[in-house]
């Protein structure tokens, strides 16, 4: 198998589902997967959650990061270093007002900032299966950064996005990173990831 082919077959189907939402479906689907991740992760006074700010038409993470501030929850947002290199996570602030960096003009906290070592993180993703293995967007940032907190720090790791981008089969390559957590509007999906993340062989599935 071509597995770099098949990985962009299956974000090309994904994607194009999640296109086809309509707003106000997008809307909806937002706010009751941001139900079930509050749902899965307890209670979150004084830990850090890395969030992320959301990218074209990617889910809303707006309403759970609106109810983890209320439970008191510090939120941090991803900050590209630069392409090849693993991303950081500065402390979020609510008052502090967000500038769209980098190529892709994601809003991150400016270097003012704090730089944090998260609890748990959620990641964005273009497809996903049941396994936690994700299909991002093809410059490897999560995968690098996970596998570098991974090594020296426990973090619990949550996909989010919706429930039309999941496929029946990640091709997985050794480099890749499982999710512990898929949570999605239909659900919050418990995964069975490898010690460590990375699927340690290439499957051809």
């Amino acid at each position: 198998m071509d597995i770099a082919a098949e990985k962009k077959r299956l974000r090309a189907l994904a994607l194009g589902r999640r296109a086809g939402m309509g707003a106000g479906v997008r809307e909806a689907a937002s706010r009751v997967a941001a139900g079930h991740a509050l749902a899965a992760l307890g209670p979150v006074a004084g830990r850090t959650v890395a969030a992320f700010a959301p990218f074209r038409d990617e889910i809303d993470t707006a309403p759970l990061t609106t109810a983890l501030r209320r439970a008191g929850a510090r939120l941090a947002l991803p900050v590209i270093v630069g392409r090849g290199h693993p991303l950081i996570f500065r402390l979020w602030d609510a008052a502090a007002s967000l500038t769209p960096a980098g190529a892709y003009g994601i809003p991150e906290p400016g270097p003012e900032a704090p730089e944090v070592i998260p609890d748990v993180v959620l990641v964005p993703l273009a497809a996903f299966d049941r396994r936690g293995y994700r299909i991002g967007y093809g410059a490897g940032f999560y995968d690098r950064t996970l596998h570098l907190l991974r090594q020296n720090n426990t973090i619990l790791t949550l996909g989010f996005a919706f429930a039309c981008q999941e496929v029946e089969a990640v091709p997985v390559e050794s480099h890749d990173e499982a999710v512990d957590m898929m949570i999605t509007e239909s659900a919050a999906l418990a995964c069975a990831r490898p010690r460590g993340g990375r699927s340690g062989q290439t499957e051809s599935h």
